[in-house]
């Protein structure tokens, strides 16, 4: 678990020093417009989306708190990846380190 735990972190770091940048130095609705403009704009944005719902599933399917389940599918369809790895750090704390509840949950 301590190596899916430094890849959350790292996944956490880079994606919030991301975050932080795009919105000081972007402009997300004009830049946004470009990229939903673009032929690959869009297959990237479905190609996204698209392991948001799979990842999605995991989270629902796992946790036994349907509310907290709910948290996080909309924090992972708004922050994208960044709650990804922030969901996957949570999970190796919470499963003790036990893979069998890392990826099974209230299933293990």
């Amino acid at each position: 678990m301590s190596i899916v735990r430094g890849i959350a972190i790292a996944g956490l770091v880079a994606m919030g020093i991301a975050i932080g940048y795009a919105f000081l130095a972007g402009d997300f609705g004009r830049e946004g417009a470009v990229i939903g403009g673009l032929p690959w704009g869009i297959v990237s944005l479905v190609d996204l989306y698209t392991g948001f719902i799979l990842f999605s599933m995991w989270v629902v399917y796992r946790e036994r708190s349907r509310p907290l389940a709910a948290l996080w599918v909309v924090l992972t369809m708004v922050l994208g990846n960044f709650t990804v790895a922030a969901y996957v750090l949570w999970t190796t704390y919470s499963s003790g380190g036990d893979p069998r509840r890392f990826f099974l949950g209230a299933h293990a």
